[in-house]
């Protein structure tokens, strides 16, 4: 199988990654409600316990919408998903004495695992649950823009 045939095979299957994406928005979202009108406590066990979560739910919602949830055996990057979901988890580790050592950079520092964060834990470090708001955000909106990218591909037929 080619590169560009596997890479349209992970965008077609994952829908450029919508339904991940948006399971982890609203994980991420869930977080910072309770980092915002519970417990920091309470918001830290909901985005940690959520993440292992996210792989099961995008399958439950791609087979509820009647897609195919898997890629095929022969898709080089099959196994990308796998190493994916073992590096998160080893890296948040390091989440433990960000936490401890100032609690406002842990979404921050989180944010930074997957992608993003610098400029909060650098300038807004005084808010617990602005980069659970901020990462949210950007995980629905992504899901959308990837959304809509796949089916702009899927209608020009590349």
């Amino acid at each position: 199988m080619l590169v560009s045939d596997a890479q349209r095979e992970v965008r077609t299957v994952y829908v450029g990654g919508f339904w991940g994406q948006l399971v982890s928005g609203a994980i991420w979202l869930t977080s910072a409600a309770l980092g915002t009108w519970a417990t920091p406590r309470a918001a830290i066990i909901a985005i940690v316990a959520g993440g292992f979560f996210i792989f099961p739910l995008t399958q439950l919602m791609l087979r509820l919408s009647g897609r195919q949830a898997s890629l095929t055996s022969d898709n080089p990057l099959k196994a990308l998903a796998v190493q994916i979901a073992f590096t998160l988890p080893l890296g948040m580790l390091l989440l433990a004495p960000v936490g401890a050592y100032r609690l406002n950079w842990f979404y921050p520092a989180l944010m930074i695992l997957v992608g993003s964060g610098t400029l909060i834990a650098m300038y807004f470090a005084e808010s617990f649950s602005l980069g659970a708001w901020v990462g949210g955000g950007t995980l629905l909106v992504f899901a959308w823009v990837g959304r809509a990218a796949v089916r702009a591909e899927m209608r020009s037929g590349n």
